[in-house]
Parts: C-alpha cells; structure tokens; sequence
C-alpha cells in the first residue's frame, strides 16, 4: 500500500537518489540553459520521496472545506434563516454577489503571493478568519451583519484557504501530470457535495441553524491546521523538478513540456496584453454560473415544487458523485487529448443538464431530475481541472498565481451578479424557470468561446524576453 494514497492514482515516477544543485547566482547560468534560475531560493536537498503527492492529499482536503463551505452550504441554511430572520431570497443571496465581489478583490492580492511566498502562510491566516467568521454567524440577526460576516469575512477565509492557492500550488509542482493531479485535488469539492450538504441540512433539522453554524466553526478549525502545515511553495525551493522528474529526465524528451513553460512564461503583465487573457475570463466566467446558481438555489427550487428538504438535498449529493468520480477520467483524458474541445464538452453539457433538470423538476418527476443531476455532475467534473490547465498551459507556471488572480476580478464579477438576480427573478415571478433557461443558454455559449480561443502569441511578451527565447533557439 502507498505510504501516500493519493500516488497510487498517478503514473510512478523515477526519482532521483542524489541531490539536484541549487542555483547559486553568478554561477555562470543563463535563465535558459539553467531554468533553475527562474527559482533563486533553491537550497535544500531532495528528500527521499517526491513531497507532490502529500501535497496533493492536503489539496484534496483543503478544497473540500472551503469550497463545501463556500459553495454547498448555503441552500440549506436559506430557507430555515430567511423564515427565521423574515428576510427576502434575493436579500439572502446578495451576500454570495457581495462574496464574489470579495472573491475577486482577494484573489488578485492572493494569486501574486502564492507565487512569491507559498501558500502555507496564506492558509494559516485564512484559516483562522474563516473559523472565526463561521462561529460568529450563530450570532446574525440582522442583513448588514449577515453581509458583512457571510459576504466579506467567510469569503476572504474562503478564498485564502481555496481552489486559487492550492491549484496555483499544484501548477508548480506537476506539469507531465496537471490535469489528473489538479481532478485529483478538485474532488475534494465534490466531496464536499456528498458529505456537507447533507450533513448540514440533518445538523440544522437537529440542532437549528445558529448552533449549527458552531458546530462548522469548530470542525473547520480542527481540520484545517494539519493541512495547512503541509503546504509548500515549488518543487525547486527543494532541489526538485515538477512531477519528481530527475535531472537527467527534465533535461531529456520527458521534460519538454516543463521546460517550454518555463521558457515561454508570461508574467502578469504581458498576459494583460494579451486577447487571450479577456476571452478565457469571459469564457470561464459564463462556465461558472452554473455551479454558482444552482449550489445556492437547487435546494429552494425543489422545495418550492413540493419536494422535502432531504429530497432536494440529495439532488446535490447525486450531482457531486459523479462530479467526483468523473473528476480522474476528465483528468487522463486532459493530460492525454487537446484539453479545449474536452472544456467545450463538459460546459455544453452542464448547459444541456439544467434543461433537463427544469423540464424535470416542473413535471414533479423526481426520478428523472435526479437523473438530470448526475448528467450535471459529469459535466462539473471537468469544470475546475480544465481551466486550471488551460490557464497553465497558455501562460506557464512561473507568474501563474498573479495570472489567474488577475483575471478573477472579471470572471467573478460576472458571476457575481447571477445568484441575486436569479433570487430578485424568483421573487419577482415565483419560479426560476426562465432564469435557469438563461443560465444554460450561458454555459453553451461559454463551450463555444472556449474552443475558439487561441494561445497567446509569443509576440505579446516583453522583447527582453522574446530575445532570450530566440536566443536560445
């Protein structure tokens, strides 16, 4: 048995018995003979056994907290609090357009420092904030605290604990292998589906929603310390290469790929400048609204069609199972295939799902709406591992943190807007019907963009940089 689970699901790899050199500046190595140089700080020795994958396990774990958190809970807490509080949905659902708002400010902050300072001390100051948020909604009686604690505090935690910093993190540390290792992580999202969603809908039938809120605070902070003392920054601070490749290996055919991305890597400024850049925010932004829309709203449609609290519940759990499990099948075939028509598919077929969930669900056929879901969930499977490599692959893995956290300020304001208008639309009209027609037709149209979109040319980075790729040429 594995000493580490999570290897087991990814090709072996040969790893070195000697230590790779640091780079010591000076030494007479060039950015492009020596890509060790993009990395100053390499002064530790190789351990015995590639720490890529209990970091992958820790991944795992940590985007099964913050990301259950952020994503699944909600909807249970909706109607007990809004009848409790007699506050409107749309006044409820603000807090997640003010979270992505939050979301997106965070992590433009967050991704560049992932790159310069590793995630660990990112987590630890996440972790805490997010404890802390957690506990103190059991005390909410009012929108403006509700706001403040749901909508700013639990996201800033969510968003330095989350997907952001930990796929940054594993961008570095696999390239042969990003698209199984980052499907691998991802399902702890899914997991998150299974296990939360359920678990907090029996807590609040049990115990109300404000002691449940307590009991979150205190398992998220028990969970969270180990995971976050298991983080690292990049494989070079230990004298490694991505995916435990040894020297004679990186500098051979098996490293092609890593190499190129280090060469060919954009910083945040260059991919600004870039068409690319703004197509995969618009693109990624449209996917997105539908996991967005229905994690918040799946629970309230159901229930509004006459369905039980645990029937509506489970619909999340049966879309989140086979978003798990389709997760490192979506990732062999990313690391295998072009990874864009893949995208185009999984985002045509949330799309084609939320129809079939609504034409379900309003003819009170429950079999076939469940049936619906798990169509859903293959198509959310592919969700998260795919734009993280599409984001690697176009731009490299040296800025990528700064990369992708730029680009959140755009893709998340679009978001941003759908869970409060698809509340406002209910409470206008009674049902979600047309809004969700719309947030399908939205998805097809991010799968039509995704497969159109080109790399950035080389021609858009700096031409300090441009000569130092030609030069070594």
């Amino acid at each position: 048995m594995h000493p580490y689970p999570f290897q087991a699901l990814l090709p072996p790899l040969r790893l070195s018995t000697t230590p790779s050199r640091a780079f010591i500046p000076g030494a007479g190595s060039s950015t492009r003979t020596n890509p060790l140089t993009l990395y100053p700080k390499d002064t530790a020795l190789k351990p015995a056994r590639y720490y890529g994958y209990p970091l992958l396990a820790a991944a795992f774990v940590a985007q099964f907290v913050s990301l259950g958190i952020y994503s699944y809970v909600l909807g249970s807490f909706m109607g007990p609090m809004t009848e409790d509080l007699a506050w409107s949905r749309a006044d409820f659902t603000l807090t997640r357009t003010i979270g992505q708002i939050i979301m997106a400010l965070v992590g433009f902050v967050v991704g560049a420092r992932v790159d310069a300072v590793g995630a660990r001390p990112i987590m630890a100051v996440g972790a805490i904030i997010l404890s802390a948020s957690l506990y103190f909604h059991s005390e909410v009686d009012s929108l403006l605290a509700w706001w403040l604690l749901n909508g700013v505090a639990l996201t800033c935690g969510c968003a330095m604990v989350g997907n952001l910093v930990v796929n940054v993190t594993l961008s570095k540390w696999f390239v042969l292998h990003r698209g199984k290792a980052i499907a691998i992580a991802a399902m702890g999202v899914s997991m998150g589906g299974i296990v939360i969603t359920p678990l907090i809908t029996w807590l609040i039938d049990t115990v109300g929603w404000r002691e449940a809120w307590i009991w979150l605070a205190g398992i998220t902070f028990i969970i969270m310390i180990p995971v976050t003392a298991m983080m690292r920054r990049r494989p070079e601070d230990y004298g490694l290469r991505p995916d435990g490749l040894t020297e004679a290996d990186y500098l051979s055919d098996r490293g092609d790929k890593a190499r190129a991305e280090e060469a060919n890597a954009f910083t945040r400024g260059e991919a600004l400048r870039s068409f690319s850049f703004y197509a995969l925010v618009i693109a990624f932004g449209f996917f997105s609204i539908n996991i967005v829309v229905l994690l918040l709203h799946t629970v309230p449609y159901l229930t509004d069609q006459g369905f039980s609290r645990t029937e509506a519940a489970m619909a999340m759990v049966i879309a989140s199972i086979p978003a798990m499990l389709s997760k490192p099948v979506w990732g062999t075939l990313i690391d295998k295939m072009p990874v864009k028509p893949l995208a185009a598919i999984s985002a045509a077929l949330c799309g084609v799902a939320l129809l079939l969930i609504v034409a379900a669900v309003e003819a009170n056929a429950l079999f076939w709406a469940y049936g619906a879901f798990v169509l859903l969930g293959l198509g959310w499977g592919g969700m998260i591992p795919m734009q993280e490599v599409i984001w690697a692959s176009f731009f490299g893995r040296a800025h990528i943190g700064a990369i992708r956290g730029a680009g959140l300020p755009f893709a998340l304001t679009l978001s941003a807007l759908a869970p409060w208008l698809v509340g406002y639309h209910y409470d206008l009209y009674g049902n979600y019907v047309l809004a969700f027609i719309i947030v399908a037709g939205l998805n097809m149209l991010s799968g039509i963009l995704i497969y159109l979109v080109r790399p950035p040319n080389l021609d858009q980075k700096q031409p300090a940089a441009k000569a130092g790729i030609n030069a070594s040429d």
